[in-house]
């Protein structure tokens, strides 16, 4: 049991590293789109399909949808509160929002529609929040250090080969819980609020809101998918599906920021050019 768990634990840290460290080294267009892969619920479910079968990943993937609608909960409060409480506190807090958010929305019925449906709606209020706050961008280039890499890998590590080694001879409600912990975010928001300040911290992890659709087509594609292609298709498929939407949001936001500032963008030859012809 011992060889498992360590094993899962390294194979997962070193994704994690690996993800983070080419994220920063990929430039903004690749490195955007990667930072939006599981890269906690990818090694996760790599795992979890290999030893549990179809009913138990089904259940777990939407066990994992509803963890995830906890995670807006839990970066809707750590951005309403991370200016005033500071970080430790705020992220507490947030956990302690998320921890009964996601065991309660387990109850939930309808599957995974009603569970999608109600992440939209949450991720609405989210955005609607977000826009009332007016947040400004954050004015610093906020780069990992290795101590924050490693310990982002570590945590995901120990959650991962907890999730689905312990965590799943318990069911697969808390298996499928576990491995939605919003790691990432609790990380994140704990190291740039001790070195940025909140503002960049709550920008950011409220940016993040968005991302985490990404999350949602993985465990909603892992739902669909388990039993009726392979294991190793599903998983396939579900990442394949997270990378697809991780671009297309990358590709949006690309296109609205040079709507916004397209005229502020324009090379120094048209803008001489449209001065001539005046």
């Amino acid at each position: 049991m011992l060889t498992v768990l360590l094993t899962k634990l390294i194979a997962t840290a070193l994704v994690v590293i690996g993800v983070s460290v080419a994220v920063g080294r990929l430039g903004p267009r690749l490195g955007g789109i990667i930072a939006g892969t599981p890269i906690i619920l990818g090694p996760g479910y790599f795992f979890l399909l290999q030893e549990w079968p179809t009913e138990f990943i089904q259940d777990a993937a939407l066990a994992t949808l509803h963890a995830l609608i906890a995670t807006l909960l839990f970066s809707i409060s750590f951005v309403l509160t991370a200016e005033r409480l500071g970080a430790l506190p705020s992220l507490g807090l947030a956990t302690l929002i998320w921890i009964p958010g996601a065991y309660l929305f387990s109850f939930m019925p309808g599957g995974v529609a009603v569970a999608v449906a109600l992440y939209g709606v949450v991720l609405l209020l989210a955005e609607v929040i977000k826009r009332t706050l007016d947040l400004t961008q954050p004015k610093v280039v906020a780069v990992s250090g290795w101590s924050d890499v490693v310990l982002r890998g570590l945590l995901a590590g120990v959650l991962v080969a907890v999730a689905t080694t312990l965590g799943a001879h318990s069911g697969p409600l808390l298996s499928g819980i576990l491995v939605g912990f919003p790691v990432g975010l609790f990380t994140i928001g704990w190291t740039l609020h001790d070195r940025y300040g909140p503002e960049v911290a709550r920008a950011t992890v409220a940016a993040a809101q968005q991302g985490m659709l990404s999350l949602v087509a993985f465990a909603l594609a892992t739902a669909l998918l388990a039993g009726h292609v392979a294991p190793m298709v599903t998983f396939l498929g579900a990442l394949l599906a997270s990378i697809a939407v991780s671009a297309a949001l990358f590709t949006i936001s690309q296109w609205r920021v040079r709507r916004a500032y397209g005229h502020l963008l324009a090379p120094e030859s048209t803008i001489k050019g449209s001065h001539t012809h005046e």
